[in-house]
């Protein structure tokens, strides 16, 4: 049996139910800073496009939106929209979890590639000269 989403003691329910300054007294401090100096212009773009995608999510549509702004919160009203957020140099698809509120969109869109360390080619050090092509 899945246990239930609880937000610092909040269920999805009653965080959808509460006002931005109850839902941004809730958040630790980085956060709640970031939200109570206020949207950038792009942030709330981002916003009211969400609002049209959820509204046609409950239509039957199925709709994604795509974005830049990485250094969104995620608030409640975006759990269940599919967002492809930019890297840097793709778009990363992922859908709105309960538990991601409180972080931001671009942690869930990772920049960087793990770096991957094969076999030495030719060339990669001074001893590589003697090794034989075959």
């Amino acid at each position: 049996m899945p246990k239930d989403f609880s937000y610092r003691g909040h269920s999805l329910a009653s965080l959808l139910e509460m006002s931005m300054d109850e839902f941004i007294g809730l958040l630790p401090a980085r956060q709640r800073r970031s939200l109570q100096r206020g949207l950038t212009p792009e942030q709330r773009i981002l916003l009211e496009k969400l609002r049209v995608v959820r509204e046609a999510q409950k239509a039957g549509k199925e709709a994604t939106l795509k974005t830049h702004v990485r250094d969104l919160i995620i608030l409640p009203e975006m759990v269940g929209v599919r967002i492809m957020v930019h890297n840097g140099k793709e778009f990363v698809a992922m859908e709105i979890r309960p538990e991601m509120i409180g972080h931001y969109l671009g942690e869930f869109a990772v920049t960087n590639k793990p770096v991957r360390h094969g076999t030495p080619g030719i060339g990669a050090s001074r001893s590589s000269m003697y090794v034989p092509l075959k």
